[in-house]
């Protein structure tokens, strides 16, 4: 299970990534390739959604068949390990949640910046015809 959530920060952190470059003001030489880039990587990173989803559930099902630990009936083991199972259940949750708001927020900002672009060639279209 520990690979799973390794892919999932490694595309989390590659989205992330992505769209910093793509929202940093002066890389105008660049944006042209990293959006190209970035709009061939929409798909595939669209399997984060339904991977997300798998992980959430999963999540839900070790939620749902944990043994609870009340507190007279668990050693102090037993009671730090129950925590620590409920604290990185909350980690993966944080880290799917990043996942998917790093998609939508670059797939935003992608189609905001190919639209901008499309707009500036069609007033310097205008432009040159008058």
């Amino acid at each position: 299970m520990a690979l799973e959530w390794v892919v999932l920060g490694y595309a989390a952190g590659a989205e992330a990534v992505m769209l910093l470059l793509l929202t940093i003001p002066g890389l105008d030489a660049l944006r042209k390739g990293l959006i190209t880039v970035t709009r061939n990587l929409l798909k595939p990173f669209m399997s984060i959604v339904p991977f997300c989803l798998f992980l959430l559930m999963d999540i839900y099902w070790k939620y749902e068949n944990r043994p609870t630990c009340e507190s007279d009936s668990c050693s102090p083991s037993e009671h730090l390990r129950h925590q620590k199972s409920i604290m990185k259940s909350q980690r993966n949750a944080l880290l799917i949640a990043s996942a998917l708001i790093f998609y939508w927020l670059l797939y935003s900002v992608t189609s905001l910046v190919v639209r901008v672009e499309q707009l500036n060639n069609r007033i310097e279209k205008l432009r040159n015809q008058d």
